[in-house]
């Protein structure tokens, strides 16, 4: 008698095995994709990357229209901001405006040394104006800053009354605001008092008193010329109805006078 064995639980299914063939496919599928994949998405940032500001600037509807100054500036007005932003080139939008080239046309006002330009959405700038303070008048023209920088001011925005008058080279500008400090305080302790400094294309060096008076030093140290200069001058002879021009202290020794009419 033949009994049949019977099988417990869940039926299996039987397994089919995909060919060996299929698996290579699939993975030198991949292996090609990977480099065209890589390349479209190289391809894409270039394309961002080099067409991103035309693209922004397509959104730009309208040019820059307003600014804020974010300081109290003591000589800028808006006139002056208004007629240089309105020149060549002219303002763009909000992605399109160059802020460096903004800075450039503001430098252009001969009293700002230094300006921060910030964009503001959707049409605004912003402007930061650092400008030069005037601590003397240079050849009789123009303004020197305590850099040493020589710049141009309206004269109807600063009044120059009581600055140090000071001449020479413009790129002498420090040397000779620096040595008005030194001979001020030098004619200070003799009683003295300085009104103009002035240097010339060779380094000869003049300086005028408060009283009118010309010293003429010439080259190298004046310490010792100015002290020649008060030892003198009590023992000059005035001629009447003339007083002292110029006390000429370039000799090695003594000096020469020049007088004018009172």
């Amino acid at each position: 008698m033949f009994f049949r064995q019977k099988q417990s639980g869940v039926k299996r299914r039987p397994q089919t095995l995909k060919p060996k063939t299929e698996v290579k496919f699939s993975v030198s599928w991949l292996l090609f994709a990977k480099p065209l994949i890589f390349f479209a998405f190289a391809l894409f940032a270039y394309l961002v990357y080099a067409n991103g500001a035309k693209w922004l600037e397509m959104l730009d509807k309208t040019p820059i229209q307003a600014y804020a100054i974010t300081n109290k500036p003591r000589f800028t007005t808006n006139a002056d901001l208004r007629e240089v932003l309105a020149k060549a080139p002219l303002l763009q939008g909000y992605f399109g405006q160059d802020i460096v080239q903004v800075e450039q046309k503001l430098l252009t006002i001969p009293w700002l040394k230094a300006v921060i330009v910030r964009k503001m959405w959707p049409d605004k700038l912003s402007l930061t104006l650092f400008e030069h303070q005037p601590v003397a008048v240079w050849n009789d023209s123009s303004f020197l800053s305590d850099q040493g920088v020589v710049f141009s001011l309206p004269a109807d925005r600063f009044d120059k009354t009581g600055l140090p008058i000071l001449y020479g080279p413009d790129l002498e500008g420090k040397n000779v605001l620096n040595a008005w400090n030194k001979i001020s305080a030098d004619l200070r302790a003799r009683n003295l008092a300085l009104k103009a400094v002035e240097v010339d294309n060779r380094g000869s060096w003049s300086i005028v008193l408060t009283n009118g008076i010309e010293l003429r030093l010439g080259r190298g140290e004046w310490s010792p010329k100015i002290d020649r200069f008060v030892a003198v001058f009590p023992h000059i002879a005035v001629p009447e109805g003339q007083r002292v021009s110029y006390v000429d202290l370039r000799y090695e020794h003594g000096a020469a006078v020049g007088f004018s009419p009172n």
